[in-house]
């Protein structure tokens, strides 16, 4: 089978959600656009109301620990600015160096991830964090965005290996293991989870067998099972998750707080500026705990509206990774694809944490949540998705992906730009 009807064969979105997608991202029949408008005010605007709620959120924080109400805050201006120079250099980088260095990016992720277990910082018994000078720097941020472009490149050089061959599908989940295993180091629990996630569902776009699929979840369910049975912190959080009333002031405090801003929230919100369970009931306001700070400000249309538009950034880098692979631009729809998993998935986990669906987990909200790390890495994803975007609108033929073992070697074939453009911008 060829490689065009494998990924024809192995596309996500069916005929009536295709035609419902291209509703929801119309191609414009004025002049084709060399990126996607839509997806940068997306962008932006998820980025300002971050901001907006940061300082909201952050406030009484600040004020107890360091005597300035505003020290969050320019913080994350500080971090919003870096962010917007990433993202340009990101911009700046065609996608087949991401494809070529991949290897690269997942060794340095791997090599943070045991730099921090020596020289990190640890902050309530996890060292996640490397000291930057004035800053610290979460690694994990970087590993996810690592592995995920490793598995992309991985998944173009040995496709056939993967759909056909069990060792194909066992070489990418070793590395996964071996990142796994140095976060759970940290220890870092939520991260893992993400990249089992995203992991798993790149390999099952990318065409591994049904019932190695079903393997791979049967074996995270046990490994999943097995961490917490073996931790007592993390069985507490388990057990607080089941009935958070049991031990209100102790091990169910945060998402008792959390509920009660959510109930405070009522339809419409008690206003920007004006919740209560921030002024020091709420733990991890600012970041972890910031959509229960918007759920009590904002209230229930403002908690709609802020997911559908996380919803809608996830959709968007989905249905980009669908037609990056209908132009046999595989590594950019693999990747889009990726990037879109890990959004999604860390949204509905941080968003399940703060309303009592699914035990506590220190992850942020994307784009949204204070932090230079996250806020860092989610803007380089976000950027690569634009780049990815422009280089398929305007025509950029894909380098030809290294030849794998069992077939005969071809000379790469550098990137160019067809000489006919398209008719629409999708």
């Amino acid at each position: 089978m060829s490689r065009l009807a494998a990924m024809q064969q192995m596309e996500l979105f069916g005929q009536r959600w295709q035609d419902g997608l291209r509703r929801l991202f119309p191609a414009s029949n004025s002049e084709p656009q060399p990126y996607d408008r839509g997806l940068l005010v997306l962008i932006l605007t998820l980025m300002t109301l971050g901001l907006l709620m940061v300082a909201s959120a952050s406030m009484p924080e600040a004020t107890r620990l360091t005597g300035d109400p505003y020290y969050f805050i320019k913080r994350q201006m500080i971090f919003l600015a870096g962010a917007l120079v990433i993202a340009a250099v990101v911009l700046r980088v065609p996608v087949h160096y991401w494809e070529r260095y991949s290897w690269l990016l997942m060794l340095v992720g791997l090599l943070s991830l045991i730099a921090v277990l020596f020289i990190g910082r640890t902050v309530n018994g996890a060292t996640r964090w490397i000291p930057l000078g004035p800053f610290n720097f979460q690694v994990a941020e970087l590993a996810k965005l690592a592995l995920f472009v490793f598995l992309a490149g991985y998944l173009v050089r040995r496709h056939q290996e993967v759909r056909e061959n069990f060792k194909g599908f066992v070489k990418a989940l070793a590395v996964f293991g071996v990142y796994a295993t140095l976060l759970i180091q940290q220890p870092d629990f939520g991260t893992v989870v993400v990249m089992f996630v995203t992991t798993t569902g790149m390999l099952f776009l990318g065409g591994a067998r049904l019932g190695q699929f079903v393997a791979l979840i049967l074996v995270g369910l046990g490994g999943f099972i097995g961490l917490v049975a073996t931790s007592g912190y993390r069985m507490a959080r388990i057990q607080s998750f089941m009935d958070p009333w049991a031990d209100p002031f102790g091990t169910g405090y945060q998402l008792t707080q959390s509920l009660m801003a959510y109930g405070r929230g009522d339809w419409f919100g008690e206003g920007l500026g004006n919740s209560i369970q921030k002024l020091e009931y709420l733990p991890e306001a600012h970041t972890d705990f910031i959509f229960a700070v918007l759920g009590e400000e904002l209230g229930f249309v403002g908690v709609i509206g802020v997911l559908s538009l996380l919803l809608l950034l996830a959709m968007r880098a989905l249905w980009i990774g669908h037609l990056a692979l209908k132009q046999e631009q595989a590594f950019s729809g693999y990747l889009a694809y990726g990037i879109g998993i890990w959004f999604s998935f860390q949204t509905a986990v941080n968003v399940g944490a703060s309303v009592g669906v699914l035990p506590t987990k220190g992850l942020t909200l994307p784009l949204v949540s204070y932090g230079g790390s996250s806020l860092w890495i989610m803007t380089a994803a976000v950027a690569l998705l634009l780049r990815i975007d422009h280089e398929r609108r305007i025509g950029v033929v894909p380098v030809t992906p290294a030849p794998e073992a069992d077939s005969p070697a071809e000379p790469p074939i550098k990137p160019k730009r067809r000489k006919k453009r398209r008719a629409g911008n999708e």
